[in-house]
């Protein structure tokens, strides 16, 4: 019986603390089907980050400058 790909999840990170990011990102890597696509520091990034790469899950942190 042959296993059927796994659907892959684009996803982008945004947190203005870099400890945060870094450790989100570690604990995503261990699930399969999500892809990190990028990173965003701040409010500003990441609506030009979301425009430009559309990605199809967000994690937000929502205390961030801009």
């Amino acid at each position: 019986m042959s296993k059927q790909p796994t659907r892959v999840i684009r996803t982008l990170i945004v947190d203005d603390e870099v400890l945060a990011r870094r450790g989100l990102e570690l604990r995503l890597a261990k699930q399969p089907e999500i892809k990190i696509i990028d990173q965003a520091e701040n409010g500003r990034q990441a609506v030009m980050m979301f425009t430009a790469l559309s990605p199809k899950l967000v994690f937000l942190n929502i205390q961030m400058p801009e």
